[in-house]
């Protein structure tokens, strides 16, 4: 690094899709990664700290932070990309259904959050980036997603309020608000009919959220943002 100090960026939910890019394009730009998922693997990478455990459990989200500054020193960006979508009629919902949710949604946001913005403050900045839902601004009888809007909506406002409580002390807090990406999650048979979804008629790619997490990154006048990528799907229809 010529000298200069190594920054980290802690991604969740790194083992495949958006997660993976995420991994790569932060790599690209010289930061150490501490890369968590249930099921990644170590990496051949001495910069990639692999940190295998479920978001949704304390424990898991609190090792993330402790082993990564233990590797590397310090955690300059969270990405908090772990999280979990279930798309049906809201009486259907089951109990385990919104424990999941709430695990890995808010739980794992919570834990992993709070101590890496500790962390933050006693090096005076940082920056933290939570991949969200644009179905929270544009409900959609087709795709029915209480839970999400539950969860996520949570999670947009609470980066604006993130963003003001820390916006003094050097700490930047924005999401990504994606529409449907081509991710692993979405088989191709489904392709056609959830491009129609967006108004540009196409699905997301995985570089165009990745694009939009790494602007937020370089943008030290932005806190407190939701960035829409979604085709112009929170825009109208």
């Amino acid at each position: 690094m010529n000298g200069q100090i190594q920054k980290v960026a802690v991604i969740t939910g790194a083992s495949q899709g958006i997660g993976a890019g995420l991994v790569a394009a932060f790599r690209a730009q010289g930061y150490a990664v501490v890369a968590n998922s249930r099921s990644i693997k170590p990496s051949d990478d001495p910069d990639v700290l692999a940190v295998q455990g479920d978001i949704g459990e304390p424990a898991t989200a609190e090792r993330i932070i402790d082993e990564g500054v233990d590797r590397f020193g310090r955690i300059d960006t969270l990405v908090n990309n772990a999280g979990v979508f279930i798309a049906k009629p809201f009486t259907d919902y089951t109990a385990a259904d919104f424990a999941e949710k709430v695990a890995i949604n808010l739980n794992g946001f919570f834990v992993v959050t709070q101590r890496a913005v500790a962390r933050m403050l006693e090096q005076g900045g940082g920056h933290i980036v939570t991949v969200t839902t644009s179905l929270t601004d544009h409900a959609n009888s087709n795709v029915p997603s209480v839970l999400a809007s539950l969860t996520k909506g949570g999670l947009n406002a609470a980066t604006k309020s993130l963003a003001i409580e820390y916006a003094a002390r050097g700490i930047r807090a924005n999401a990504v608000s994606p529409g449907i990406v081509k991710t692993p999650m979405h088989p191709v048979a489904t392709h056609g009919a959830l491009a129609g979804l967006h108004p540009v008629n196409r699905m997301g790619e995985i570089s165009d959220i990745v694009s939009a997490v790494m602007y937020l990154e370089s943008a030290p006048f932005v806190t407190g943002e939701i960035l829409h990528v979604d085709g112009g799907q929170s825009a109208g229809h």
